[in-house]
Protein backbone atom coordinates (compact mmCIF):
# COMPACT_ATOMS: atom_id res chain seq x y z
CA UNK A 1 0.00 0.00 0.00
CA UNK A 2 1.18 3.37 -1.13
CA UNK A 3 -0.49 6.72 0.84
CA UNK A 4 0.16 8.66 -2.02
CA UNK A 5 -0.45 6.42 -4.92
CA UNK A 6 -1.70 7.90 -7.98
CA UNK A 7 -4.29 5.72 -9.37
CA UNK A 8 -6.45 6.61 -12.67
CA UNK A 9 -9.54 4.58 -12.47
CA UNK A 10 -11.97 4.09 -15.80
CA UNK A 11 -15.18 5.33 -14.27
CA UNK A 12 -18.74 4.79 -14.89
CA UNK A 13 -20.10 5.97 -12.05
CA UNK A 14 -21.90 2.52 -11.39
CA UNK A 15 -21.85 0.56 -8.24
CA UNK A 16 -18.50 -1.41 -8.99
CA UNK A 17 -16.44 1.87 -9.71
CA UNK A 18 -18.15 3.45 -7.02
CA UNK A 19 -16.58 0.53 -4.60
CA UNK A 20 -13.45 0.79 -6.54
CA UNK A 21 -13.08 4.87 -5.17
CA UNK A 22 -14.08 4.41 -1.80
CA UNK A 23 -12.01 0.97 -1.15
CA UNK A 24 -8.53 2.42 -2.82
CA UNK A 25 -9.08 6.16 -1.76
CA UNK A 26 -10.00 5.25 2.26
CA UNK A 27 -9.11 2.15 2.77
CA UNK A 28 -5.95 1.84 0.76
CA UNK A 29 -4.72 5.40 1.06
CA UNK A 30 -4.78 5.78 -2.96
CA UNK A 31 -5.22 9.55 -4.76
CA UNK A 32 -7.96 8.62 -7.05
CA UNK A 33 -7.87 10.35 -10.76
CA UNK A 34 -11.88 9.11 -12.13
CA UNK A 35 -12.28 9.30 -15.88
CA UNK A 36 -15.16 8.42 -18.01
CA UNK A 37 -14.86 8.24 -21.83
CA UNK A 38 -17.58 8.71 -23.58
CA UNK A 39 -17.76 6.73 -26.63
CA UNK A 40 -21.29 8.33 -27.79
CA UNK A 41 -23.44 6.68 -25.03
CA UNK A 42 -24.38 9.59 -22.89
CA UNK A 43 -26.00 12.69 -23.14
CA UNK A 44 -24.64 15.88 -21.48
CA UNK A 45 -26.73 16.23 -18.66
CA UNK A 46 -25.92 12.43 -17.59
CA UNK A 47 -21.90 12.99 -17.70
CA UNK A 48 -22.70 15.86 -15.60
CA UNK A 49 -24.47 13.79 -13.01
CA UNK A 50 -21.75 11.23 -13.27
CA UNK A 51 -18.94 13.83 -12.79
CA UNK A 52 -20.86 15.05 -9.72
CA UNK A 53 -21.17 11.34 -8.44
CA UNK A 54 -17.52 11.13 -8.60
CA UNK A 55 -16.56 14.43 -6.78
CA UNK A 56 -19.35 12.90 -4.37
CA UNK A 57 -17.13 9.79 -3.16
CA UNK A 58 -14.20 11.30 -2.98
CA UNK A 59 -12.17 11.35 -6.16
CA UNK A 60 -9.18 13.87 -6.38
CA UNK A 61 -9.87 14.75 -9.65
CA UNK A 62 -12.04 13.77 -12.47
CA UNK A 63 -11.89 14.00 -16.69
CA UNK A 64 -14.34 13.14 -18.88
CA UNK A 65 -12.94 12.54 -22.22
CA UNK A 66 -14.79 12.34 -25.86
CA UNK A 67 -13.54 10.04 -27.88
CA UNK A 68 -16.95 9.24 -30.31
CA UNK A 69 -15.49 10.67 -33.20
CA UNK A 70 -12.06 8.49 -33.35
CA UNK A 71 -14.34 5.27 -32.29
CA UNK A 72 -15.84 5.96 -35.76
CA UNK A 73 -12.56 7.15 -37.75
CA UNK A 74 -10.69 4.48 -36.44
CA UNK A 75 -12.80 1.80 -35.80
CA UNK A 76 -16.72 1.89 -36.70
CA UNK A 77 -16.09 2.76 -40.32
CA UNK A 78 -14.11 -0.63 -40.91
CA UNK A 79 -16.85 -2.37 -39.17
CA UNK A 80 -19.08 -1.26 -42.19
CA UNK A 81 -16.49 -1.32 -44.81
CA UNK A 82 -16.62 -5.12 -44.03
CA UNK A 83 -20.17 -5.65 -42.83
CA UNK A 84 -19.35 -7.12 -39.95
CA UNK A 85 -21.84 -9.26 -37.93
CA UNK A 86 -20.03 -11.21 -35.15
CA UNK A 87 -21.46 -14.93 -36.16
CA UNK A 88 -23.75 -12.90 -38.55
CA UNK A 89 -25.42 -11.06 -35.44
CA UNK A 90 -24.15 -9.08 -33.25
CA UNK A 91 -22.44 -5.79 -34.67
CA UNK A 92 -19.88 -5.78 -31.90
CA UNK A 93 -21.67 -2.78 -30.08
CA UNK A 94 -19.72 -3.39 -26.45
CA UNK A 95 -16.78 -5.37 -27.77
CA UNK A 96 -15.31 -2.55 -29.86
CA UNK A 97 -16.38 0.49 -27.40
CA UNK A 98 -14.66 -1.25 -24.23
CA UNK A 99 -11.25 -1.34 -25.64
CA UNK A 100 -12.00 2.19 -27.01
CA UNK A 101 -12.80 3.06 -23.42
CA UNK A 102 -9.79 1.48 -21.92
CA UNK A 103 -7.19 2.94 -24.51
CA UNK A 104 -8.25 6.13 -23.65
CA UNK A 105 -8.12 5.51 -20.13
CA UNK A 106 -4.59 4.16 -20.50
CA UNK A 107 -3.00 7.34 -22.04
CA UNK A 108 -4.96 9.38 -19.76
CA UNK A 109 -3.04 8.06 -16.53
CA UNK A 110 -0.39 8.27 -18.91
CA UNK A 111 -0.36 11.67 -19.47
CA UNK A 112 -0.69 12.56 -15.52
CA UNK A 113 2.34 10.16 -14.71
CA UNK A 114 -0.06 8.47 -12.90
CA UNK A 115 1.22 5.02 -10.84
CA UNK A 116 -1.09 2.60 -11.24
CA UNK A 117 -4.56 2.11 -13.37
CA UNK A 118 -8.04 0.27 -12.21
CA UNK A 119 -11.05 -0.96 -13.43
CA UNK A 120 -14.01 -2.22 -11.61
CA UNK A 121 -14.21 -5.10 -13.71
CA UNK A 122 -15.23 -8.58 -12.29
CA UNK A 123 -13.60 -12.13 -12.91
CA UNK A 124 -16.40 -13.34 -15.10
CA UNK A 125 -16.36 -11.59 -19.08
CA UNK A 126 -14.99 -10.29 -21.51
CA UNK A 127 -14.35 -6.20 -20.00
CA UNK A 128 -11.80 -7.54 -18.15
CA UNK A 129 -9.29 -9.03 -20.42
CA UNK A 130 -9.89 -6.18 -22.71
CA UNK A 131 -8.98 -3.65 -19.79
CA UNK A 132 -6.29 -5.04 -18.83
CA UNK A 133 -4.54 -5.97 -21.95
CA UNK A 134 -4.70 -1.94 -23.55
CA UNK A 135 -3.30 -0.85 -19.74
CA UNK A 136 -0.44 -3.29 -20.48
CA UNK A 137 -0.10 -2.24 -23.92
CA UNK A 138 0.14 1.24 -23.57
CA UNK A 139 1.51 1.87 -20.54
CA UNK A 140 3.14 -1.56 -18.77
CA UNK A 141 4.95 0.00 -16.13
CA UNK A 142 1.82 0.95 -14.72
CA UNK A 143 0.43 -1.69 -11.97
CA UNK A 144 -3.44 -2.69 -12.49
CA UNK A 145 -5.48 -2.62 -9.53
CA UNK A 146 -8.87 -4.34 -10.32
CA UNK A 147 -10.62 -4.86 -6.54
CA UNK A 148 -13.98 -6.24 -7.67
CA UNK A 149 -11.20 -9.23 -9.47
CA UNK A 150 -9.20 -10.00 -6.94
CA UNK A 151 -11.55 -9.63 -3.61
CA UNK A 152 -13.91 -12.03 -5.36
CA UNK A 153 -17.12 -9.86 -4.17
CA UNK A 154 -20.89 -9.98 -4.99
CA UNK A 155 -23.29 -7.46 -5.76
CA UNK A 156 -24.42 -7.51 -1.90
CA UNK A 157 -20.79 -7.50 -0.65
CA UNK A 158 -20.25 -3.93 -2.58
CA UNK A 159 -23.72 -2.55 -1.06
CA UNK A 160 -22.83 -3.31 2.41
CA UNK A 161 -19.50 -1.99 2.11
CA UNK A 162 -20.36 1.39 0.58
CA UNK A 163 -23.39 1.31 3.57
CA UNK A 164 -20.94 1.38 6.06
CA UNK A 165 -18.86 4.22 3.91
CA UNK A 166 -21.94 6.65 4.24
CA UNK A 167 -23.20 6.09 0.68
CA UNK A 168 -25.86 6.85 -0.27
CA UNK A 169 -27.84 6.06 -3.56
CA UNK A 170 -30.60 3.80 -5.08
CA UNK A 171 -29.71 0.01 -4.31
CA UNK A 172 -32.14 -1.78 -6.69
CA UNK A 173 -30.89 -3.22 -8.78
CA UNK A 174 -32.13 -2.63 -12.37
CA UNK A 175 -33.63 -5.81 -13.60
CA UNK A 176 -32.03 -4.93 -17.14
CA UNK A 177 -28.07 -3.92 -17.52
CA UNK A 178 -28.17 -1.32 -20.55
CA UNK A 179 -24.61 -0.19 -22.08
CA UNK A 180 -25.27 2.47 -24.53
CA UNK A 181 -22.67 3.92 -27.38
CA UNK A 182 -22.72 4.91 -30.83
CA UNK A 183 -22.72 1.40 -32.46
CA UNK A 184 -25.70 0.10 -30.41
CA UNK A 185 -26.26 -0.44 -26.84
CA UNK A 186 -26.61 -4.09 -24.87
CA UNK A 187 -28.86 -5.87 -22.54
CA UNK A 188 -28.36 -7.85 -20.11
CA UNK A 189 -31.03 -9.75 -17.86
CA UNK A 190 -31.99 -12.93 -16.24
CA UNK A 191 -33.09 -14.58 -19.63
CA UNK A 192 -29.64 -13.97 -21.16
CA UNK A 193 -28.25 -16.02 -18.15
CA UNK A 194 -29.71 -18.88 -19.84
CA UNK A 195 -30.37 -20.90 -23.19
CA UNK A 196 -34.20 -20.98 -23.29
CA UNK A 197 -35.42 -17.29 -23.13
CA UNK A 198 -35.76 -14.25 -25.24
CA UNK A 199 -35.77 -10.87 -23.75
CA UNK A 200 -39.38 -9.23 -23.11
CA UNK A 201 -40.52 -5.93 -24.76
CA UNK A 202 -39.97 -3.77 -21.94
CA UNK A 203 -36.73 -4.74 -21.21
CA UNK A 204 -35.22 -3.13 -24.65
CA UNK A 205 -34.43 1.00 -24.41
CA UNK A 206 -36.52 2.18 -26.99
CA UNK A 207 -40.03 1.12 -27.34
CA UNK A 208 -41.92 0.24 -30.13
CA UNK A 209 -44.10 3.83 -31.33
CA UNK A 210 -43.83 3.37 -34.87
CA UNK A 211 -46.81 1.13 -36.84
CA UNK A 212 -46.56 2.38 -40.09
CA UNK A 213 -44.01 1.09 -42.98
CA UNK A 214 -41.74 4.22 -43.78
CA UNK A 215 -39.17 4.60 -46.86
CA UNK A 216 -35.82 5.56 -46.13
CA UNK A 217 -32.83 6.32 -48.67
CA UNK A 218 -29.39 6.39 -47.76
CA UNK A 219 -26.47 7.41 -49.49
CA UNK A 220 -23.16 6.15 -49.33
CA UNK A 221 -19.97 7.55 -50.53
CA UNK A 222 -16.55 5.31 -50.33
CA UNK A 223 -18.03 3.35 -47.98
CA UNK A 224 -19.12 5.51 -45.96
CA UNK A 225 -23.00 7.02 -44.78
CA UNK A 226 -22.84 11.06 -45.41
CA UNK A 227 -27.00 11.52 -46.16
CA UNK A 228 -30.36 9.91 -45.09
CA UNK A 229 -33.13 11.32 -47.73
CA UNK A 230 -31.18 13.91 -49.48
CA UNK A 231 -29.81 15.45 -46.19
CA UNK A 232 -25.96 15.67 -45.94
CA UNK A 233 -24.81 14.10 -42.71
CA UNK A 234 -21.23 13.67 -41.35
CA UNK A 235 -21.08 9.72 -40.76
CA UNK A 236 -21.24 10.12 -36.76
CA UNK A 237 -24.62 12.41 -37.20
CA UNK A 238 -26.18 10.00 -39.63
CA UNK A 239 -25.46 6.93 -37.38
CA UNK A 240 -27.42 8.66 -35.11
CA UNK A 241 -30.09 9.95 -37.14
CA UNK A 242 -30.99 6.59 -38.45
CA UNK A 243 -31.12 5.42 -34.88
CA UNK A 244 -33.75 8.14 -34.40
CA UNK A 245 -35.66 7.07 -37.54
CA UNK A 246 -35.34 3.41 -37.17
CA UNK A 247 -35.21 2.09 -33.42
CA UNK A 248 -38.68 2.99 -32.62
CA UNK A 249 -39.84 0.55 -35.59
CA UNK A 250 -38.36 -2.32 -33.10
CA UNK A 251 -35.64 -2.93 -35.71
CA UNK A 252 -32.31 -4.09 -34.71
CA UNK A 253 -32.90 -5.92 -31.72
CA UNK A 254 -31.59 -9.77 -31.08
CA UNK A 255 -29.35 -12.22 -28.50
CA UNK A 256 -26.31 -12.54 -29.68
CA UNK A 257 -24.52 -16.07 -28.08
CA UNK A 258 -20.93 -16.38 -28.60
CA UNK A 259 -18.14 -17.29 -27.20
CA UNK A 260 -16.30 -15.40 -24.07
CA UNK A 261 -12.35 -14.24 -24.05
CA UNK A 262 -12.22 -16.61 -21.42
CA UNK A 263 -13.35 -19.36 -22.75
CA UNK A 264 -17.16 -20.17 -21.51
CA UNK A 265 -20.03 -19.29 -23.54
CA UNK A 266 -21.76 -16.16 -23.16
CA UNK A 267 -25.38 -14.76 -24.22
CA UNK A 268 -25.85 -10.60 -24.60
CA UNK A 269 -29.60 -9.02 -25.67
CA UNK A 270 -28.83 -5.85 -28.18
CA UNK A 271 -31.00 -3.07 -29.54
CA UNK A 272 -28.44 -1.85 -32.88
CA UNK A 273 -30.70 -0.17 -35.34
CA UNK A 274 -28.67 2.14 -37.06
CA UNK A 275 -25.61 -0.80 -37.87
CA UNK A 276 -28.17 -3.51 -38.64
CA UNK A 277 -29.42 -0.91 -41.34
CA UNK A 278 -26.50 0.37 -42.68
CA UNK A 279 -24.44 -3.18 -42.85
CA UNK A 280 -26.74 -4.42 -44.81
CA UNK A 281 -27.79 -1.53 -46.94
CA UNK A 282 -23.42 -0.82 -47.61
CA UNK A 283 -23.87 -4.72 -48.35
CA UNK A 284 -26.01 -4.62 -50.60
CA UNK A 285 -25.08 -1.59 -52.53
CA UNK A 286 -21.19 -3.77 -52.29
CA UNK A 287 -22.83 -6.72 -54.58
CA UNK A 288 -23.62 -4.29 -56.61
CA UNK A 289 -20.06 -2.58 -57.40
CA UNK A 290 -17.66 -4.66 -55.82
CA UNK A 291 -16.24 -7.87 -58.04
CA UNK A 292 -16.57 -11.43 -57.04
CA UNK A 293 -13.11 -11.89 -55.95
CA UNK A 294 -13.24 -8.73 -54.29
CA UNK A 295 -16.52 -9.87 -51.95
CA UNK A 296 -14.73 -12.94 -51.45
CA UNK A 297 -11.53 -11.30 -50.26
CA UNK A 298 -12.96 -8.69 -48.44
CA UNK A 299 -15.45 -11.25 -46.01
CA UNK A 300 -12.43 -13.50 -45.27
CA UNK A 301 -10.56 -10.66 -43.85
CA UNK A 302 -13.43 -8.76 -42.33
CA UNK A 303 -14.62 -11.88 -40.05
CA UNK A 304 -11.02 -12.38 -38.94
CA UNK A 305 -10.63 -8.69 -38.42
CA UNK A 306 -13.89 -8.57 -36.15
CA UNK A 307 -12.87 -11.96 -34.03
CA UNK A 308 -9.87 -9.63 -33.05
CA UNK A 309 -11.35 -6.97 -32.43
CA UNK A 310 -13.77 -8.96 -29.91
CA UNK A 311 -10.82 -10.55 -28.25
CA UNK A 312 -8.99 -7.10 -27.25
CA UNK A 313 -6.83 -7.34 -30.11
CA UNK A 314 -7.48 -3.92 -31.43
CA UNK A 315 -3.75 -2.97 -31.41
CA UNK A 316 -2.31 -5.91 -33.34
CA UNK A 317 -0.50 -4.20 -36.08
CA UNK A 318 -2.42 -6.58 -38.37
CA UNK A 319 -4.96 -4.74 -38.13
CA UNK A 320 -4.06 -1.66 -39.63
CA UNK A 321 -2.93 -3.78 -42.67
CA UNK A 322 -6.58 -5.25 -42.58
CA UNK A 323 -8.12 -1.66 -42.09
CA UNK A 324 -5.88 -0.41 -45.45
CA UNK A 325 -7.57 -3.41 -47.67
CA UNK A 326 -10.95 -3.21 -46.45
CA UNK A 327 -10.36 0.97 -46.97
CA UNK A 328 -9.47 0.20 -51.04
CA UNK A 329 -11.95 -1.96 -51.41
CA UNK A 330 -14.31 1.28 -50.54
CA UNK A 331 -13.36 3.25 -53.82
CA UNK A 332 -16.52 2.34 -55.66
CA UNK A 333 -18.96 1.65 -53.08
CA UNK A 334 -20.82 4.84 -53.66
CA UNK A 335 -24.65 5.54 -54.64
CA UNK A 336 -27.74 5.01 -52.69
CA UNK A 337 -30.19 2.40 -51.12
CA UNK A 338 -33.34 2.59 -50.69
CA UNK A 339 -34.75 0.83 -47.96
CA UNK A 340 -38.47 0.24 -46.22
CA UNK A 341 -38.75 0.04 -42.56
CA UNK A 342 -41.71 -1.01 -40.78
CA UNK A 343 -42.41 -2.63 -37.02
CA UNK A 344 -39.55 -5.79 -36.08
CA UNK A 345 -38.47 -5.50 -39.81
CA UNK A 346 -36.96 -4.13 -42.82
CA UNK A 347 -35.86 -4.67 -46.49
CA UNK A 348 -33.72 -2.88 -49.09
CA UNK A 349 -35.91 -1.99 -51.84
CA UNK A 350 -32.64 -1.48 -54.13
CA UNK A 351 -29.43 0.30 -54.87
CA UNK A 352 -28.62 3.28 -57.25
CA UNK A 353 -24.86 3.94 -58.89
CA UNK A 354 -23.09 4.65 -61.40
CA UNK A 355 -20.50 2.30 -60.62
CA UNK A 356 -23.60 -0.66 -60.64
CA UNK A 357 -21.98 -3.52 -62.44
CA UNK A 358 -25.56 -4.29 -63.68
CA UNK A 359 -25.04 -1.68 -66.35
CA UNK A 360 -27.58 -2.58 -69.10
CA UNK A 361 -24.47 -2.07 -71.91
CA UNK A 362 -23.52 -5.42 -71.08
CA UNK A 363 -26.68 -7.27 -71.17
CA UNK A 364 -29.54 -7.90 -68.86
CA UNK A 365 -29.83 -11.48 -66.69
CA UNK A 366 -31.93 -14.17 -67.89
CA UNK A 367 -32.98 -11.89 -70.80
CA UNK A 368 -30.30 -10.96 -73.48
CA UNK A 369 -27.07 -10.28 -73.81
CA UNK A 370 -24.79 -7.53 -75.53
CA UNK A 371 -21.41 -8.48 -75.26
CA UNK A 372 -21.05 -12.10 -76.51
CA UNK A 373 -22.90 -14.49 -78.15
CA UNK A 374 -24.28 -18.12 -78.41
CA UNK A 375 -20.97 -20.09 -79.41
CA UNK A 376 -19.21 -18.03 -77.09
CA UNK A 377 -20.76 -19.44 -74.26
CA UNK A 378 -20.96 -23.10 -75.73
CA UNK A 379 -17.29 -22.59 -75.90
CA UNK A 380 -16.56 -21.48 -72.13
CA UNK A 381 -19.25 -24.05 -71.27
CA UNK A 382 -16.70 -26.67 -72.72
CA UNK A 383 -13.49 -25.34 -71.45
CA UNK A 384 -14.71 -24.73 -68.04
CA UNK A 385 -16.00 -28.97 -67.81
CA UNK A 386 -13.25 -30.34 -69.13
CA UNK A 387 -11.99 -31.36 -65.75
CA UNK A 388 -14.89 -32.54 -64.14
CA UNK A 389 -16.05 -34.39 -67.47
CA UNK A 390 -12.30 -36.48 -67.69
CA UNK A 391 -12.60 -37.36 -63.74
CA UNK A 392 -16.32 -39.02 -64.01
CA UNK A 393 -15.34 -40.71 -67.32
CA UNK A 394 -11.83 -41.92 -65.51
CA UNK A 395 -14.12 -43.16 -62.52
CA UNK A 396 -16.55 -45.08 -64.98
CA UNK A 397 -13.57 -46.62 -66.30
CA UNK A 398 -12.05 -47.99 -63.08
CA UNK A 399 -15.98 -48.42 -61.47
CA UNK A 400 -15.34 -45.58 -59.03
CA UNK A 401 -17.49 -42.96 -57.82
Amino acid sequence: MSESKKVVLAFSGGLDTSFCVKYLSEDKGYEIYSVLVDTGGFSDEELKAIEARAYSLGVKKHATISKTQDYYQQCIKYLVFGNILKNNTYPLSVSAERIFQAIAAAEYAKEIGAEAIAHGSTGAGNDQVRFDMAFRIIMPEAEIITPIRDLRLSREAEIDYLKSKGVDQEWHKAAYSINKGLWGTSVGGKETLTSDKYLPESAFPTQVSKTEAERVTLQFEKGELVGINDTAYSPVEAIQKLAEIAAPFGIGRDIHVGDTIIGIKGRVGFEAAAPLVIIKAHHTLEKHVLSEQQLYWKEQLANWYGSLLHKGQFMEPVMRNIETFLADTQQHVTGKVHLTLAPYRFYVEGIESSYDLMSPVFGSYGEMNNAWTGDDVRGFAKVASNQVMIYQKISELNNTH
